[in-house]
């Protein structure tokens, strides 16, 4: 049986996506993660508090396609189109449909409150009543009657209501299908490729100043290990040698450079070969040792 492929919509340039079973997928099958980039409902916006869609690199979405594991679709024409009156009036009665399930839902809510603490209220009113001066064989207090008030006396302000906005569309709609014109024969995809493809969770290094950071597994389960610095060739200035291996150090990574052998030597596919280095502090050793067989010098 075919594997059903995982469906991206195209923004910005990239892929997007917005079912959560198939981001589940990607992250626990194919090691993908992109960034949460949607607005947590209930908080508002928070750099640490992200929601759905999930914005992907655009290596992530060209290595997706490449391994036949998604289809980039572009929804604009569909979604983007000015609604005749008839598709208004079924979008304005699902709007109130929505509202009045909530309505309902909170005054059930409120009702099963009340029903927890009806001792409570009706010692209450019985309290208030004998301050009023009604004797005590004189009152009588049914607990369903006072149910029934509160009931009644309960109104939902339709300005306080939370507006449901879902992150896929929840109507059946038209896509066209997107495909890359061209192949990325740059060093920084091929390296992700390669990366990805010895099993590493590789996200994007910006925040380390590097170009790529690998994780043994689950970004929300592991630290990165190693940041990813991509060279033109071979030779590297002393000073930035330095400078890069201090950040790894000061952020208790280990760092990786890579680069293009040569322009004349290729390997598999008629592809030029990578050389990996792994560059530590002397007193890194043990770091370095626990992740010798990670790479090799070239591949």
């Amino acid at each position: 049986m075919t594997e059903e492929k995982i469906v991206l919509t195209l923004l910005n340039g990239t892929g997007y996506v917005f079912e959560v079973e198939d981001y589940m997928k990607l992250r626990r099958d194919h090691h993908v993660v992109g960034a949460l980039v949607g607005t947590c409902a209930t908080r508002g916006w928070s750099a640490n508090d992200s929601a759905m869609p999930v914005e992907l690199t655009i290596w992530e979405t060209r290595l997706l396609l490449e391994k036949n594991l998604a289809i980039l679709v572009s929804k604009k024409d569909n979604l983007l189109g000015e609604e005749n009156e008839q598709e208004l009036m079924k979008r304005q009665e699902r709007f109130e449909q929505r509202i009045n399930n909530q309505e309902e839902s909170l005054k059930d809510e409120k009702l099963k409150e009340s029903e927890r603490n009806i001792d409570k209220i009706v010692a209450g009113k019985r309290k208030k009543l004998l301050k009023q001066g009604v004797k005590e064989e004189d009152i009588t207090l049914d607990p369903k009657e006072i149910l029934g008030e509160i009931r009644k006396s309960l109104k939902f302000d339709r300005k306080n209501a939370l507006l449901d906005i879902p992150c896929a569309h929840p109507e059946m709609h038209d896509a066209f299908k997107v495909n890359f014109e061209q192949s990325d024969t740059s060093l920084k995809y091929l390296v992700f490729r390669d990366l990805w493809s010895r099993g590493k969770f590789v996200t994007c290094g910006d925040a380390f100043g590097a170009d790529f950071l690998i994780y043994p597994g689950d970004p929300l389960q592991y630290h990165a290990s190693h940041v990813v610095i991509l060279l033109e060739n071979a030779k590297i200035k002393a000073l930035d040698l330095v400078a890069n291996v201090r950040l790894s150090v000061m952020v208790n990574k280990l760092c990786l450079m890579a680069y293009f052998v040569n322009d004349e030597e290729c390997g598999e596919a008629g592809q030029r070969k990578i050389a990996y280095h792994t560059i530590t502090w002397e007193g890194d050793k043990d770091k370095e040792r626990r992740t010798a067989t990670m790479f090799s010098n070239q591949t």
